[in-house]
């Protein structure tokens, strides 16, 4: 499976803007499909995750209440809405495939290209 994120651009303070993930093929209802961001000199951090088939949440404390992760299947399709961004939400935005509703990077594979979000102040 592939995944490849989508939407990004440049928001001012405050703004919003949606992200997609789009997988090659289809995914089984266990999969979990997460949102990782990595900023210049900082290390990938978690940002959203959710369960394909459940469509169980988990997030990060710095965007929970801001950020929406949802799974569209009938388009095998993964949604980042992210409001009220702030200029620390600045970063590339991964998305990719794991098991578990886990925070950690390392239980997620089949990384996709990054999608760039910047915010300005």
């Amino acid at each position: 499976v592939q995944l490849q994120a989508s939407g990004g651009g440049l928001v001012q303070t405050g703004g919003s803007l949606r992200l997609s993930c789009a997988a090659s093929q289809r995914t089984y209802s266990s999969h979990v499909i997460g949102w990782f961001r990595q900023a210049p000199g900082k290390e990938r951090e978690f940002v959203a995750a959710v369960r394909r088939g459940a469509g169980t949440t988990k997030y990060a404390a710095s965007v929970k209440g801001r950020f929406t992760v949802s799974r569209d299947n009938a388009e095998n399709t993964v949604h980042l809405q992210m409001n009220s961004l702030k200029p620390e939400d600045t970063a590339v935005y991964y998305c990719a495939l794991g098991t578990d509703l886990s925070a950690h990077p390392g239980d997620f594979r089949s990384w996709g290209q990054g999608t760039q979000v910047t915010v300005s102040s």
